[in-house]
């Protein structure tokens, strides 16, 4: 068997601590030292490593410095892991925290196996998930203005009375508004509602870019396909794909749910089960567009003018599921309501029927090569 060498790294923006263990329960682990973050450095130190005759395995913290230095050892021939801090065993008494200490226990965990792997994206998945990430960012931005704006008039005593916040009426309504005593105050008054504009506009500029970005992304036939799912549109299905990835690596669809955090937390012991809350281990973007997409399943099954547009092209196994979908869902969402079931609890079971829904589409829909 090939001699290996557990390599723990503790990355950071400037610096790489190093610490490596030897193979096997007695093997020594030791700290190696600290090494600038650059790709120069990283291939001497690869070099270093493989004299000793063994062939060196990587792993480190998924963090802010991004997926470049798993793709940097990859490419020059090496296995490396980015791995989930969520998912790393740690003593609980343990208080004194280092460089040094954290890579040697990545180094000694990684020789023992009890570390996980995460599904690393490419570059071409990174980049559709910078695009996404920003879209959510810019949806927060529109919140916090409107409620800004809202505010600011609930300050002063105005309220719309006439039917609900952000419809054609309410923004009429904003627009004729000239009851401030002082011209300094309406001006805050329009600036508020410049912010909105502006942050809506943004929004709007990032579905169109997303909706071309689509169109050349290598995912690009499993998005579509999603799209015979009631509820999911294109900006709902590319989030979705961008975060999980390539959705065929489940073996299935419960560990899919699992991932998304929509299964619920147990604590069983003996003869008692114990089951709490969802656990929301996963990514929590994907499953925010999964509850948002099962608010749809609450009408009745129906295939209208806009979804039957948007499914002609698809394959009949694909549309076949987009109805049985509809179908087990509305009932599924009724019985739950009927039962007197807490509505974020409903939108949850939801959800996580509808990811099975999505791992067997992603599962028949194939890639380009």
């Amino acid at each position: 068997m090939t001699n290996m060498l557990y390599v723990g790294l503790d990355v950071h923006k400037d610096t790489i601590a190093v610490a490596v263990a030897d193979e096997g329960r007695g093997g020594e682990i030791r700290f190696f030292g600290t090494i600038a973050h650059k790709a120069d450095s990283v291939l001497r130190l690869t070099k270093q490593l493989s004299k000793s005759g063994k062939t060196p395995t990587f792993c480190y913290e998924a963090g802010p410095c991004g997926y470049g230095l798993h793709r940097h050892l990859t490419k020059l021939g090496f296995e490396c892991a980015v791995v989930a801090p969520a998912m790393i065993p740690r003593k609980t008494g343990d208080r004194v925290k280092t460089d040094r200490r954290d890579a040697e226990m990545l180094a000694r965990l990684w020789r023992a196996g009890e570390l996980t792997a995460i599904w690393a994206p490419d570059e071409e998945q990174e980049a559709m998930r910078d695009l996404i990430r920003t879209r959510k960012q810019a949806m927060d931005a529109v919140k916090v203005a409107k409620q800004q704006l809202l505010s600011f008039l609930l300050r002063h005593g105005l309220c719309y009375e006439n039917g609900s916040y952000w419809t054609k009426g309410h923004r009429r309504w904003l627009a004729e508004l000239r009851r401030f005593r002082f011209d300094y105050q309406q001006l805050a008054f329009e600036e508020l509602k410049r912010a909105v504009d502006q942050a809506e506009v943004r929004v709007a500029t990032l579905d169109r870019a997303i909706e071309d970005a689509v169109q050349t992304w290598r995912f690009a036939p499993v998005v579509d396909a999603l799209r015979a799912l009631r509820g999911v549109n294109t900006i709902i299905a590319a989030t979705v794909v961008a975060e999980i990835g390539d959705i065929t690596r489940f073996g299935n669809p419960r560990q899919l749910m699992a991932w998304l955090g929509l299964v619920p937390s147990e604590h069983s012991s003996g003869n008692t089960t114990r089951r709490g809350r969802l656990t929301k281990t996963g990514n929590a973007l994907a499953r925010t567009m999964l509850i948002e997409a099962g608010w749809s399943y609450r009408h009745p099954p129906k295939e209208g003018q806009p979804y039957l547009k948007r499914s002609a092209h698809l394959p009949q196994e694909i549309r076949d599921i987009g109805w049985k979908a509809q179908t087990r869902l509305y009932k599924r969402f009724r019985h739950l309501s009927n039962s007197g079931k807490p509505q974020p609890r409903v939108l949850a079971a939801i959800a996580r029927e509808l990811a099975g829904f999505i791992w067997d589409i992603a599962r028949k829909t194939p890639l380009p090569a």
